[in-house]
């Protein structure tokens, strides 16, 4: 398969949007496989890092974006400020040539398309925690679990050995795509 990252970015951002929208006021403070986070701070961790892909693809360093990015980047309207980081998010890694470009990440520079598979697993498999911590449909898009796997895989052992995303589970056999994607991220799927 040919992967359009930005479109398949770009898809993830949607899904877990329609997440965030569903999110009822009394369920932004409930837990979620994140052990660190609850519902909000989930999001709150989504919408930064949406944030940060925009300064970091025209050229910018961690160091020159600083702290603005820290703390609270919901306000008062999370869905709202949700919306707004994925059209910024979306518009940066579709710029002509931006899978080609550097982008000065904590672990690069590294080609755009690296950046933006990275992004399209993190907004993705975030979803699937925040639908979890929500109550939610848990069920993700196949073609998307898809377009993770094909990020996912080649990097299992780098993932792994980072400690970012816990330790990966057994998979039985035949378990579907979506169950082998958590299990590499750490999750119970």
């Amino acid at each position: 398969m040919t992967l359009d990252l930005p479109r398949a970015h770009r898809d993830a951002l949607a899904e877990t949007g329609r997440l965030v929208a569903a999110v009822g006021d009394d369920q932004w403070h409930l837990p979620t496989p994140c052990e660190d986070w609850d519902v909000g701070e989930l999001v709150n961790h989504v919408v930064g890092g949406n944030l940060w892909v925009a300064p970091l693809m025209t050229g910018s360093t961690i160091e020159e974006v600083g702290d603005r990015l820290d703390g609270d980047v919901l306000g008062d309207d999370p869905v709202d400020a949700y919306r707004r980081s994925a059209d910024e998010a979306d518009a940066a890694f579709s710029v002509e040539g931006a899978m080609d470009a550097p982008a000065n990440v904590s672990y690069g520079p590294v080609p755009g398309r690296v950046y933006a598979g990275h992004r399209l697993v993190d907004v993705l498999v975030h979803g699937w925690d925040l639908a979890v911590g929500a109550g939610l449909d848990t069920r993700l898009r196949p073609d998307l679990v898809d377009a993770c796997l094909e990020v996912v895989v080649p990097e299992a052992d780098v993932l792994a050995a980072s400690g970012a995303f816990g330790e990966d589970h057994d998979v039985p056999e035949g378990a579907s795509p979506q169950t082998r994607l958590l299990a590499l991220l750490g999750r119970h799927g």
